[in-house]
């Protein structure tokens, strides 16, 4: 049996260097864990539905869960393709099956892999299931007395049917739109590209090919590593460009200037539609790392607002616990409880174009309207590889009390999900409704590594405090 000390399951299974840590004996350690977390249940449904992405060895790594699975008398489904984190998710609810395993490492760099668990209900496990399979850690798995039988499944035909039927296809493709599609080499190469082709929307396709080394970029839908497709967009005259990550649950965005718009604007588009045109009940969740406009979006319609800890998990924690319309995190993963309890890149992305195409506004426009009702409201995020002294030094400096950033005075501090310090902005008092001004130091449980976020009025000012951060974070030690 694996080392079962070297995994940790984090906000959405768990993630480890191939070959280092993340090796067969471990996945079939992690596997052993989530099959005996499966049989404790009085009913495992049909199984466990298996799905992989683009990653190095992400099919043999899928093979290895279910011969573990299967031996332990689990029936298992496997894809029978790359697939899409959204469209396995679906395969689980759809099948009935007791829960998924998801070899992916999302948007982590090449050298990473990782195992993500969906239960039944087709989204995130939920905190207390990530806990109680963390338990079953270095326990044997009873062996059955013959081995369930492993199915190969086509999970993504059924799941493109399903956004087809969420979206507004007949708008999208009498709008005229042009778009580009940047698959970032992950798995949801060729989803949008066969969408909009079968509805003759024109597009231009980009990293579709599959390359384990995912070249020049981590496969995360952010700058600098959506740098082609603003390049693509302008070039080919788009008027918005649709990232999707590694398996293609999150989204990022490029509008038809070539700008980034990251997924807090998309975020906001995606709620400011559905509660001004579709009027769907039903509250909003966000991660505590994600923009405030949400907040200002929620307050006009009327609509109750929850904040969380970073990861999905709590995200569909609340979805399966209370009226939820919409709900996301700062990276792209956003879920609309309609469509299931889970992040959803490729549908995102047809929503935008749906948006685009019932609006008749290019996605910068639906930008600028948005900053201009809400406040503008600039976000930026700097990921600090650090050694864990460093990080830990960092927030306990933290926690001892700051003063000021940047020359800019702390007001207050929240503890929620890291360490938040909103502070007074000189620049707010010049603009009118500002976005409040905020940084946000976050030290990840299972990398050597430091996020820093920040939101202000400007990009000057998130400039500004995200190297003030920086700095006070390299310092720490000193």
């Amino acid at each position: 049996m694996g080392n079962a000390t070297a995994i940790k399951f984090g906000t959405d299974g768990w993630r480890g260097i191939i070959a280092d840590d993340f090796t067969f004996d471990n996945v079939r350690a992690a596997a052993t864990a989530i099959g005996n977390y499966v049989l404790s249940k009085k009913d495992p449904g049909e199984g466990v539905c298996i799905g992989y992405d683009t990653r190095f060895g992400s099919h043999a790594f899928a093979n290895a869960v279910a011969e573990v699975l299967a031996a332990a008398g689990i029936r298992v489904k496997i894809a029978d393709r790359i697939t899409p984190t959204p469209a396995l998710s679906y395969g689980v609810r759809a099948h009935g099956a007791a829960g998924g395993v998801m070899i992916t490492s999302s948007h982590n760099p090449y050298q990473w892999n990782g195992v993500k668990y969906k239960a039944y209900y087709g989204g995130s496990g939920k905190p207390s299931i990530i806990t109680e399979i963390e338990g079953y850690l270095g326990k044997p798995l009873p062996e059955a007395a013959t081995p369930a039988k492993i199915e190969t499944v086509d999970f993504q035909t059924p799941y493109i049917e399903a956004i087809s039927r969420f979206a507004d296809l007949d708008l999208i493709s009498k709008s005229g739109l042009k778009f580009g599609i940047d698959c970032m080499y992950g798995a949801g190469r060729g989803v949008l590209a066969g969408i909009f082709t079968k509805i003759g929307v024109d597009f231009v396709e980009i990293r579709a090919n599959v390359d384990p080394l995912f070249p020049g970029i981590n496969p995360e839908p952010i700058e600098p590593h959506i740098r082609a497709m603003q390049e693509t967009v302008v070039a080919e005259k788009c008027q918005a460009g649709l990232v999707t990550d590694g398996d293609a649950d999150r989204i990022g965005a490029v509008d038809e200037h070539g700008n980034f718009v990251d997924p807090h604007k998309i975020f906001a588009v995606l709620l400011q539609w559905l509660l001004e045109r579709k009027k769907w009940p039903g509250d909003v969740t966000r991660a505590f790392n994600t923009t405030k406009m949400l907040d200002r979006i929620c307050k006009r319609y009327g609509r109750k607002l929850y904040e969380h800890g970073i990861g999905f998990k709590y995200v569909c924690d609340l979805m399966l616990e209370k009226d939820i319309l919409i709900g996301g995190e700062e990276s792209g993963g956003i879920g609309i409880k309609r469509h299931l309890p889970e992040r959803d890149g490729l549908l995102n992305a047809l929503l935008i174009a749906n948006v685009m195409a019932e609006e008749g506004k290019t996605l910068g426009q639906l930008v600028a309207r948005l900053q201009e009702e809400y406040g503008e409201h600039q976000y930026g995020r700097i990921d600090l590889h650090i050694n864990d002294d460093l990080k830990n030094a960092t927030i306990a400096k933290a926690r001892s009390g700051v003063k000021e950033f940047a020359g800019m005075p702390v007001d207050r501090v929240e503890t929620l999900d890291g360490i938040k310090f909103f502070l007074n902005n000189p620049e707010a008092q010049t603009k009118p409704n500002a976005a409040e001004t905020w940084l946000l130091l976050r030290a990840s449980g299972t990398e050597p590594l430091l996020r820093i976020y920040s939101e202000s009025c400007s990009k000057e000012s998130v400039s500004k405090l995200l190297e003030a951060a920086r700095q006070f974070a390299m310092n720490s030690l000193s």
